[in-house]
């Protein structure tokens, strides 16, 4: 759903800008389009502007760097910021896949750049590092090359901020990278942390299905009844049925209003371009069509079994998107030298973003002390 509605609003952007450029025949119309979109752009250059004084760091031992570094032998796109050189350094793996956090992460990660330095990166066939090297660099995309990807960042960071471990966070797709970086380089961590956690994808929908249906019917929503019966559980032969699916938890978790509010910081964000909103959506797309049937076909064993670092699951207590239940059963079935399962009341899915100031208490409370022991 995030992508077709991203898709729609830049392409009508994009087709502003074409139609003044292209309507040059049309002494009428090509005044107007131009004005209109000389005001929109006019408007983000504001917007940008604005943002980029209020979410700068100013703080005198602070960083904030965004930067191209060569990972995996191409060049991909990473931000550091934090108010605090000294403090542990947290690596966000984001969802998707291919839903980079940089375009508004720059908002959404503001509060946590007092406790940790948040390095925020656009993975292989994502965001700005597919605009850098372009779609075909997506083709050597696959979980394993991602884990070496992950990986080979990991070691950047630990070296070139000087640090002996970084704090792993992985949400939805990004639980799946994380849980594979975590087993293969415990040495490099001081835990892994899952959000959205992905615990077993050939049950995931059908659990979800089914807590979707008593959601609805237990708060009398019987447009959300009649359409989930009409597609009735998965799997499914095409894709309405999970489109439906998707629908309803969205609504259900008020992550419409959240998705909103990301374009409109990422139309926003200092330093963007439509270009660069546009490789946003793309990598999203690209990315799914390269990794999708690789995480369906993951055996949960894989995503279980023996971790040699600590792994904390923070989930939203109603996540229909990868049910809480399933969340909580694969922290319960692994074995790890200290572990910890926090539901979010009132956060779903994305209880990461929405519910920010909650999560960042645990993380402090729970994962901050590991980095900090001396």
């Amino acid at each position: 759903m995030r992508r077709q509605l991203c898709s729609l609003l830049i392409l009508n952007l994009c087709a502003a800008l074409a139609v003044s450029v292209v309507a040059q025949g049309s002494a009428a119309q090509a005044p107007v389009v131009d004005a209109d979109f000389q005001r929109l752009d006019a408007m983000m250059s504001f917007m940008r502007n604005r943002n980029a004084q209020d979410y700068a760091i100013t703080a005198p031992n602070g960083i904030d760097e965004g930067k191209y570094v060569e990972i995996g032998g191409i060049e991909q796109w990473i931000t550091i910021r934090g108010e605090d050189r000294n403090n542990p350094v947290l690596l966000f793996l984001h969802g998707g896949p291919g839903d980079a956090t940089n375009p508004w992460g720059y908002a959404g990660f503001r509060s946590w750049l007092k406790a940790f330095i948040v390095v925020q990166w656009d993975q292989r066939g994502a965001g700005r590092t597919l605009g850098k090297n372009g779609a075909s660099s997506a083709s050597a995309i696959t979980i394993e090359r991602m884990s070496r990807d992950g990986i080979e960042l990991a070691e950047l960071l630990r070296k070139s901020l000087q640090k002996d471990k970084v704090i792993l966070v992985g949400h939805s797709w990004g639980s799946i990278l994380g849980v594979f970086m975590a087993k293969a380089r415990p040495d490099l961590f001081w835990a892994f942390v899952g959000t959205g956690q992905v615990a077993d994808q050939q049950r995931n929908y059908s659990v979800a299905y089914d807590e979707l249906l008593k959601k609805a019917k237990n708060l009398g929503e019987q447009r959300a009844v009649q359409d989930l019966k009409s597609v009735g559980p998965p799997p499914y032969s095409d894709g309405r049925g999970y489109a439906i699916q998707r629908r309803w938890s969205n609504l259900f978790e008020g992550a419409d209003f959240f998705i909103s509010s990301m374009f409109g910081l990422a139309l926003g964000a200092p330093g963007y371009s439509l270009r660069d909103i546009d490789d946003w959506t793309q990598g999203q797309m690209v990315s799914a069509e390269r990794l999708i049937p690789e995480m369906t076909a993951l055996d949960p064993k894989t995503l279980g079994g023996e971790f040699s670092v600590p792994v904390f699951v923070i989930q939203g207590a109603e996540d229909f998107t990868t049910p809480t239940s399933l969340a909580r059963g694969f922290l319960s079935s692994i074995r790890a030298p200290r572990k910890g399962f926090v539901a979010i009341e009132g956060g779903g899915h994305f209880a990461v973003f929405m519910k920010s100031e909650v999560f960042l208490k645990e993380l402090a409370a729970r994962v901050l002390p590991l980095a900090t022991a001396r």
